[in-house]
């Protein structure tokens, strides 16, 4: 939360350069929008309970750890900032290598666009599983150093998400860089289940899934979804599973549908064929919904008001009832979905934002929402833009 004007303001900067150096935008609004949403989600369940990753992590410290190396030693922290990052290159491959849990980590790599808004398109799921990967760690490293460093490794991974620069020279036999990090988010095939470090990418070259940035990078799922709904993005892989699964009439295959590679198929090798993933020309075009700047500036002015509202959501939390959270997430999630029904241009979409906008007055009404934001919700009611997909 306290990196947060950070990411603003390299976002922008990015934003900035990237017109100059280009002369075009790095992001669109609709996909912008989409990965900063993704990570609003992300964060939603923090308000409600601690993070699976530390609350496991203290637990298997208090009771089980072998040693306390101490907290304030050079030493320690150059080991738990390796230690960290050895077991977020676990995390992140199998995040890959298994189907139930690339369902969650797929929403990283959906944004058909390479940008610092990308490194904030985040799943709501993820940190469920995540954690046990690093429960070694615990065995010596004190909780609080941990929490340093895995913030650390998440903060350092931001800035690599980015197009404009394009290589490090020697930093790159060590580092993850952006230059690593593109190939890593390519659907191209020499792409595929590569360059899975986070800070150091010797992991990589230590264990084979090494790749280095050649061919011109397609980005996205090799799949692609084409929906700008934070709902659709954050869940649709979980149901296509279950849909394919039913498709398989042994136990095992159903069984395996879910904790093998994503391009598994019954009779193929555990991570399945890559040769079976669709080739790329290079001249694929990132889907982009055509809908007029009205309709885009009235989506951006209500997610600026959202962004406030999550904003001072947090700042309150202490003071809030859980029914009243609880209350406000849902609120949250109805808005970006809706607005995700704008950006695609769903049939639905003018229906759904009217109620939306009724909500958005009564929760304004109870003192949640600043006074603004009901005006601007008359403005949807009389906006024509929405006429063309009634």
């Amino acid at each position: 939360q306290n990196a947060t004007p950070v990411f603003v303001g390299l976002m922008l900067l990015e934003l900035v350069v990237g017109v100059l150096k280009t002369g075009a935008s790095v992001v669109t609004v609709s996909d912008g929008l989409t990965s900063i949403s993704a990570g609003m989600i992300s964060r939603l369940p923090h308000l409600l309970v601690r993070g699976c990753e530390l609350t496991a992590y203290i637990y298997v410290w208090e009771r089980y750890r072998l040693v306390e190396l101490p907290w304030d030693s050079a030493w320690t922290w150059w080991f738990t900032l390796v230690g960290v990052d050895f077991c977020y290159y676990w995390v992140h491959r199998f995040a890959h290598e298994v189907a139930i849990l690339w369902a969650a980590h797929q929403v990283h790599h959906s944004s058909e666009y390479y940008n610092l808004t990308t490194a904030l398109r985040q799943s709501l799921t993820q940190q469920l599983s995540s954690w046990i990967f690093y429960l070694p760690m615990a065995l010596a490293v004190p909780p609080s150093l941990f929490a340093v460093h895995i913030q650390l490794n998440l903060l350092y991974q931001f800035w690599i998400h980015t197009e404009l620069i394009r290589d490090l020279g020697p930093l790159e036999w060590i580092f993850n860089t952006p230059k690593h990090h593109r190939v890593h988010h390519g659907r191209n095939l020499y792409c595929i289940d590569k360059n899975y470090g986070g800070i150091l990418i010797v992991w990589d070259r230590l264990f084979g899934t090494f790749a280095p940035e050649t061919d011109k990078v397609i980005y996205g799922l090799v799949f692609p979804i084409n929906t700008f709904e934070i709902l659709s993005v954050q869940l649709h892989y979980y149901l296509y599973l279950w849909e394919r699964s039913t498709t398989y009439k042994t136990i095992w295959d159903k069984l395996s549908t879910f904790i093998k590679g994503p391009s598994w198929t019954p009779g193929k090798s555990r991570l399945g064929d890559h040769a079976d993933i669709p080739k790329v020309t290079g001249q694929e075009v990132p889907h982009e919904p055509s809908w007029s700047l009205p309709l885009q500036v009235y989506v951006v002015l209500h997610f600026l008001l959202l962004l406030g509202t999550y904003h001072d959501l947090f700042e309150n939390k202490m003071m809030l009832s859980q029914l009243t959270i609880l209350g406000m997430i849902s609120y949250i999630l109805l808005t970006l979905t809706s607005l995700g029904f704008i950006i695609d241009q769903r049939p639905t979409a003018a229906v759904l934002e009217m109620l939306r906008c009724v909500v958005m007055v009564m929760v304004q009404r109870c003192g949640y929402v600043n006074p603004l934001t009901p005006s601007l919700a008359k403005v949807f009611i009389l906006e024509n833009e929405f006429k063309p997909f009634q």
